[in-house]
């Protein structure tokens, strides 16, 4: 499964996150006292939702022979009346696909695996390091 580590030593809120040999950085905006020198913890919440879906989305397209063309996806994020998180996805291909393609895909993207994990939630636990 996914292992990360994410390191502060250095100003306000700005954050190192590495996993494997990949690195980015993660800040709270400006307006939350942050620097705005990274993606703010929300935003990559929506790029690990938009990872998956372009990805599971570009795999099963392949394996059917569709050309996606240029795939692109939109996500946003707002709350509804009772403080629910509602993330909203606008998906977007310039290669020439069918109504019945796009409904497939519509289809599937509502069972890639980060959605489902989103939509289930996750058992967290915490524990205090020995170093």
């Amino acid at each position: 499964m996914a292992q990360v580590q994410i390191v502060s030593d250095g100003p306000r809120y700005l954050h190192q996150i590495r996993s494997g040999t990949h690195q980015l950085s993660a800040d709270e905006p400006l307006a939350l006292g942050g620097q705005g020198a990274g993606f703010a913890p929300f935003d990559l919440y929506l790029a690990s939702l938009s990872a998956c879906t372009a990805i599971t989305l570009r795999m099963y397209a392949e394996k059917k022979g569709w050309d996606l063309g240029e795939f692109r996806a939109e996500l946003a994020s707002s709350r509804d009346d009772a403080g629910k998180l509602v993330v909203h996805r606008v998906l977007h291909a310039s290669g020439a696909l069918s109504d019945a393609q796009w409904a497939r895909l519509l289809d599937v993207v509502e069972r890639t695996p980060v959605t489902l994990v989103m939509r289930e939630g996750a058992v967290i636990t915490s524990e205090r390091g020995t170093d």
